[in-house]
């Protein structure tokens, strides 16, 4: 007779339940309403106090509810980060910058995208709304009468996009582009071309007229492309039509595009930087592993994120201080660009 198999052990559940602010309480000897005040309105009780309550929370493993604190103060302590494209390494260092606010003022930062899809964004900034204190757009794909509707039920703040009445923060052009048209003029190039990016996006438009601009003061001819994605297959795609304009150089919208761009006119056997220059925007990490190194006009993306969530806070609490800070772009010459002289 076979012997019958040992019955499994019983599950045991060890799993704690949550402490709750009457736990705290009890453990104190104070009241709920004097632990809500330690851990939600600091500085209002003695030092002593508030530190032993919140020992004794620490101690516990009593975590503040935002649902819970948001019903006497309407606030939750949440902000949301809404980008076009989380795969993008442009947006690493503009997140950090974001989080380092956010986490210095004691709120959690909620992180979301859209893939550029404008039907995406708004979808996903309404269902964002109903639980945070704040929006905070980056390279938004919306038109501006979506943005304003969305501003009109909770504070907004955008980033590298301008809409008339909603506060934002956006890199000045400018410097770079003029550093990186000189060292073009300089080393002999005349016939320069813009890789477009998105048509949603307003910074390529804005990229794109700074650099015409500039380019004709300069006595430069420059045409402008089309891309079918602001990424590096999108590049690689488009270096038929890049070579059919006859230039030197290209200027792409973003690192992506010139990287993409690059390793395409590489593995066509073409002279890189001798035959096609190329020059990005915002210096993402990485730009500097290829060869040739990637020239490109640097961002300050921390400074964006950063700010951004500081005038966002603004926003929220009604103080808002003025004009945001000027954030200069600059050029980063490395090794993509040629001498034609």
């Amino acid at each position: 007779m076979a012997e019958a198999e040992p019955a499994a052990p019983a599950r045991v559940n060890v799993r704690r339940p949550a402490a709750t602010i009457y736990d705290v309480a009890k453990a104190t000897g104070v009241s709920p309403s004097t632990v809500s005040r330690a851990l939600n309105k600091p500085g209002r009780l003695k030092a002593a106090t508030e530190q032993r309550i919140r020992d004794a929370a620490q101690e516990l493993g009593y975590r503040i509810n935002p649902m819970a604190r948001a019903l006497p103060t309407g606030k939750t302590g949440t902000l949301a980060l809404l980008v076009s494209d989380i795969t993008n390494p442009v947006y690493f260092d503009l997140v950090r910058g974001a989080e380092r606010v956010a986490t210095a003022n004691g709120l959690t930062l909620i992180f979301a995208e859209s893939q550029e899809s404008p039907e995406l964004e708004f979808a996903t900034a309404q269902r964002l709304q109903t639980s945070v204190d704040g929006l905070f757009l980056v390279a938004s794909r919306l038109d501006d009468e979506r943005i304003v509707e969305l501003a009109a039920v909770k504070p907004l703040v955008l980033a590298n996009r301008l809409v008339p009445g909603i506060p934002t923060v956006v890199p000045d052009p400018r410097p770079g582009i003029t550093a990186a048209l000189e060292q073009l003029r300089e080393r002999g190039h005349r016939r320069i071309a813009y890789l477009a990016g998105p048509e949603a996006s307003w910074m390529s438009e804005v990229r794109w007229r700074t650099l015409f601009a500039f380019a004709v003061e300069r006595e430069l001819s420059i045409v402008e492309i089309a891309s079918v994605a602001p990424t590096r297959e999108g590049g690689a795609e488009a270096l038929p039509r890049v070579l059919a304009a006859d230039v030197s150089a290209v200027f792409a919208y973003n690192d992506l595009l010139a990287l993409g761009l690059l390793r395409a006119a590489r593995d066509r056997g073409l002279e890189v930087p001798e035959r096609l220059s190329v020059i990005g925007f915002d210096d993402i990490f990485g730009a500097d592993l290829p060869t040739p190194a990637l020239s490109t006009i640097k961002s300050p993306l921390r400074e964006v994120g950063a700010e951004g969530v500081r005038r966002l806070l603004e926003e929220i609490e009604g103080a808002v201080e003025g004009e945001p800070p000027t954030l200069p772009t600059t050029y980063i010459s490395r090794e993509s660009v040629a001498d034609l002289l």
